[in-house]
Parts: structure tokens; sequence; C-alpha cells
């Protein structure tokens, strides 16, 4: 008599009500992330507990992460600025991120030396740690999460258009070379992304409502689904192994308003197999 298959794990809601989530990182025992729906960035702990951050004048806090000396940098994505926030909670321009990409910017990865990488148009710009601002990689198909290895050598880029991760080798200036398709993920359309500790990345995937974890080459190694579109997702929690996905309902561009405002977003938990790693 064969036994039924176990039902596959199912992710836990810790918070509701989000307008529209992205950019999820965990800092000091809390998951912070953008919701840039309600121009805030929240901070939340294990419990579900929590409370807004940091609000922002601006309507497109796409994407956050630390400088090594722990102030908080802001993607103002529409107005292409990297903003900082300093020690008395004032917001201050960071950087003009008008130049190098020029179009809407997206997602931000800060590596252990300090260099800030952020994505935007079909390309990704690197702000080193001198202050010098440089374009590093073009031809993208639509840039999206971002994520970088425990030694700063390897970058991992989501194309979202191009249903591919795609990995760069990092120089010690900062620079990017030796191109190449890191997943081929089928019917997958990548969105935010991290790294774990056995070398896998975890995707979250908006049309095919899941988050699926990967190896190089495409394997796919763990799939956790669920009922709405998931944007992006961090490991974390006590002992790093812990997803949490930013999930909100999806309705086209069009309907990103009317989304925001019912907001559907959640902030849901599955413990993964292995821990975080790398950067962000």
């Amino acid at each position: 008599m064969s036994s039924k298959p176990s039902p596959a794990p199912k992710a836990e809601i810790l918070m509701t009500g989000v307008a529209m989530g992205e950019s999820p990182r965990w800092h000091e025992n809390r998951l912070w992330f953008s919701d840039w729906g309600a121009q805030e960035i929240l901070a939340v702990d294990s419990k579900g507990k929590s409370e807004v951050a940091v609000r922002v004048p601006f309507s497109l806090p796409f994407c956050i992460d630390w400088l090594l000396d722990g102030r908080l940098l802001l993607v103002s994505g529409r107005e292409g600025l990297l903003l900082r926030r300093e020690r008395d909670g004032s917001l201050v321009t960071h950087a003009d991120l008008h130049g190098p990409a020029g179009m809407g910017w997206n997602e931000i990865v800060v590596d252990g030396r300090g260099n800030v990488y952020i994505n935007g148009g079909s390309g990704i710009t690197v702000l080193t740690s001198d202050g010098l601002l440089r374009q590093v990689a073009d031809d993208i198909a639509f840039p999206n999460g971002m994520a970088i290895t425990p030694d700063n050598s390897i970058l991992i880029i989501a194309e979202s258009y191009g249903k591919k991760l795609t990995a760069f080798d990092i120089a010690s200036d900062g620079n990017l070379s030796n191109r190449r398709v890191w997943a081929d993920l089928g019917d997958g359309v990548p969105d935010g992304i991290c790294i774990d500790a056995d070398a896998a990345v975890w995707y979250a995937d908006v049309p095919n409502k899941r988050c699926v974890r990967v190896r190089e080459g495409g394997d796919v190694l763990q799939t956790v689904t669920v009922d709405r579109g998931c944007f992006a997702c961090m490991l974390g929690g006590a002992e790093k192994r812990t997803l949490f996905i930013i999930a909100t309902e999806w309705r086209g561009m069009d309907k990103i308003a009317e989304v925001a405002q019912a907001r559907t977003g959640q902030v849901l938990t599955f413990e993964a197999p292995s821990p975080h790693a790398g950067w962000p």
C-alpha cells in the first residue's frame, strides 16, 4: 500500500495591511522593508510587531540598504537620488544618480567593501567607497533584485524579462566583468533575490506567485507557492533561516494605485533549509 506524499510546507502570515512592499532586509533583529505604496520604511520583529521606521517625503522609496557605518540608504526611484539617513533622522542626498543610467532607479545592494550597486533602466551603476559613480553593466532585460556572495567576488542580478539570473565577477575597483547566465529559470520571472550558505539563490516571482530556490545552472531545489505575487524575499531571523516573503496582489501596472489603496500586501515566513549568506 503506497503512502500519500506529505503536503508541501506552507508560508505563514507574519504581517498584513502592506500597500506595496519591496526590498526586505534583516537588520538589527528585525525585518526592514520599503512599503513604497505608503511612502514608508517599515520594521517588523519576528512576532509581527511593526513600526514605521522612516516616513519619506517622496513617492517611490523603492529600495533600502545600509552603509558599513550603519547609516540607512534609500533609493528615490523617480527623483533619481540616493538618500542617506543621518543619525538625527534627517534625509540628505548621498548621490545624484541621474548621470549613468538616466531612467527609473530600482534595486540597491552594498557589498562588504562599502561599494554601492544600484540598478535602473537597463544597467547597473556602482558608487564606490571613495565616492566615484560609474556605470558597470548595461543591456540587462529589466534589472531587478541583486545579491553579492560573501567573499565580495560575484554579483548576481535578476533579469526579470530575460527569465534568468545573471552573474558578474567583481574586481577590486568595483567593476563588473565575465558576464554569464548563472541560472536559466524557464518560466520563472525573478524579482527580489537572496543568497544562502549553500550558494543557492532564492528568487521571488510575481506572476507565478511563488518563491523558488535554485542552484547555479538552474536546478530547482525548493518552491514555496502562495496566493499572491511574490515581489521579494530575504533570509533572516534568529538563526538566519527564516525566509521572509513580501507578497501582494498584482493586477497590472495600471492598477498599482488601486492595489496600494486596498493594502493586500503581506509579509510571509517560511523556514528554509540553509541560512542567509552574502549581501544584502
